[in-house]
């Protein structure tokens, strides 16, 4: 898993690199290769590093779980197998609604609404990994949008996660305050739908958008797709580079969320977290090619379909 991370992290230090090659600059060319080969090997240092601080936190835990999931796998464990998967195929075509779509899934066949979201904040760590990879092979990703994503994700990924753990009684009004906006913004998207070719705004404060996302992702155990896709989407953004984008710095809002939470309180259900993984992994591939062959229009009204729904359920959860 640590190679396939390194492995991961060379193909992002490349994406944030612009390495095309000027005409007939051959010194030009070698000197930037040599740049980036020292970046590559600064990012594997620091990645690795990170990697061995949080096994260290947690390697008694983690090597106690896993010998209990290892003795008692049941057909419990392909039931959250085929919830990962289905969530992952939702969230890797549309660009959202993992968490949304999993916690259902698994809350009901009776796992606690606890359970779920510690769960599946842990597994998207892997399943936004493989997604991230995926929408990069199929080359569905804008590189001006990531960058513009990345870090204020990750920052607000960080704040809402720390603030969640000493306010969460506040997480009942966020929730369907996150759900009218995005409600209202897949009504926008399903009118834009109706144009072959909807016009594009320019999006302004993508920054402040990916913050404001990250940090909503972690109050509310998920946002991040419904608020930064759906909002970019109804601005008129094509569905395809979107989704790759918005997936692929998931992958580093879900890492920085997760480790906050391990952090402030604990880890565990490592038997639905190794199921949901599994069937993540199996389905980011198959959603990130269903992204790269379908047209936009389809995709904009299913986009619209999904939170619209999404939302509604989230309204109406918060109500009762």
């Amino acid at each position: 898993m640590v190679s396939e991370f390194l492995f991961f992290t060379i193909l992002i230090s490349d994406l944030m690199t612009d390495n095309t090659p000027k005409d007939n600059a051959e010194d030009e060319v070698q000197l930037e290769k040599k740049i980036l080969s020292r970046r590559k090997i600064i990012v594997i240092t620091l990645v690795s590093a990170m990697i061995l601080i949080v096994c260290a936190f947690f390697f008694d835990e983690i090597k106690h779980e896993g010998k209990a999931l290892w003795s008692n796998i049941g057909p419990e464990f392909f039931i959250f197998v085929l919830g990962g998967f289905i969530a992952q195929m939702i969230d890797g075509s549309l660009g959202m609604a993992y968490g949304v779509s999993a916690s259902t899934f698994l809350m009901s066949f009776g796992v606690s609404p606890a359970a779920a979201s510690a769960s599946i904040h842990a597994s998207e760590i892997f399943t936004s990994g493989v997604s991230g990879l995926s929408h990069l092979k199929f080359q569905n990703v804008n590189k001006r949008l990531f960058k513009s994503l990345l870090i204020p994700g990750v920052l607000g990924a960080i704040a809402g996660a720390y603030l969640l753990s000493a306010f969460e009684e506040y997480n009942t009004i966020i929730r369907p305050v996150v759900a009218t906006y995005t409600l209202i913004l897949g009504i926008v998207i399903i009118i834009k739908a109706r144009n072959i070719q909807p016009k594009r705004r320019k999006t302004k404060n993508v920054p402040a958008l990916a913050g404001f996302g990250g940090f909503m992702d972690s109050i509310g155990g998920g946002g991040w797709g419904p608020i930064v896709a759906t909002t970019l989407i109804a601005r008129g953004r094509n569905p395809r580079y979107t989704i790759g984008s918005v997936n692929l710095a998931e992958f580093f809002v879900s890492f920085a969320s997760s480790v906050t939470f391990f952090l402030s309180i604990g880890i565990g259900y490592f038997q639905i977290i190794a199921g949901l993984i599994l069937g993540g992994i199996i389905a980011a591939p198959i959603a990130a090619m269903l992204v790269a062959k379908l047209p936009v229009k389809k995709m904009l009204v299913v986009v619209g379909v999904v939170v619209i729904i999404v939302s509604l359920r989230l309204i109406a959860l918060s109500i009762l």
